[in-house]
């Protein structure tokens, strides 16, 4: 056996059940990425990367013969979207913090407007169905309950737009992550994920820390400038 081959399939048996070394070290990252999310450091992103990478390979499951639980498609691929929007995140937070305009940290946290909210519950919305469609359709050979696919979709696209709203500095990132805990927890305890759904549980606590400590950020923020004493003239907020 490969030495790449001892690495991939290293694992822990815990109550019968084989809990494989990636599983447990891309949940570490994953945590790693979480609290340097909180602190709004850029370090956050790449660090979730090589998460997401270690996870992508636990959550194909089956389909790559490691013998574990069913293949969460939407667990899968939704690692390779986190990728590619944790590049767009990485990016936008360096270049804000190299701007100075979030003051040393790499995002200023605000609120979505109205309109950005809608937009966002919206094409989550209509992704979750599309997205139940096609997972339905790809596993439709596996002994799993209709409610599989579907709580797969609203994982894979929630997070998804968790991710985004906080590449965004939306405090609302926080409540996207509930929502996919609240269904997350359940579906991987179903299948034995069982560090990935002990950590789900760490996260859900952890993230009511954090949109805590991210609405007090937003209401120490001093209020914006809207007149120029000195000048007499009205100044436009940015």
């Amino acid at each position: 056996m490969s030495v790449l081959e001892s690495l991939y399939t290293a694992h822990l048996t815990i109550g019968g059940h084989a809990i494989t070394w990636r599983e447990i070290v891309g949940n570490a990252f994953g945590l790693a990425s979480a609290v340097g999310g909180l602190r709004r450091r850029v370090w956050a992103w790449p660090v979730g990367v090589l998460g997401n990478a270690l996870l992508f390979t636990v959550f194909l499951g089956t389909a790559l013969s490691s013998g574990q639980g069913a293949p969460l498609y939407g667990q899968a691929s939704r690692q390779v979207f986190f990728i590619v929007v944790s590049m767009y995140g990485w990016v936008r937070w360096r270049r804000q913090q190299g701007s100075g305009a979030a003051g040393g940290d790499a995002v200023v946290p605000r609120w979505a407007s109205g309109r950005e909210r809608v937009l966002l519950l919206g094409t989550a919305l209509a992704a979750v169905g599309v997205c139940f469609l096609i997972f339905r359709a790809v596993g439709a050979g596996f002994p799993v309950p209709w409610w599989y696919f579907l709580a797969d979709s609203w994982i894979f696209v929630g997070s998804i737009a968790a991710t985004y709203a906080m590449a965004r500095g939306w405090v609302e990132f926080w409540l996207c992550w509930i929502c996919v805990d609240a269904v997350g927890i359940p579906e991987l305890l179903h299948f034995s994920y069982y560090p990935s759904a002990v950590l789900y549980g760490v996260y859900g606590a952890f993230v009511l820390y954090g949109l805590v400590a991210w609405r007090r950020l937003v209401r120490e923020q001093p209020l914006p400038i809207v007149g120029d004493p000195a000048r007499g003239v009205d100044v436009a907020p940015v």
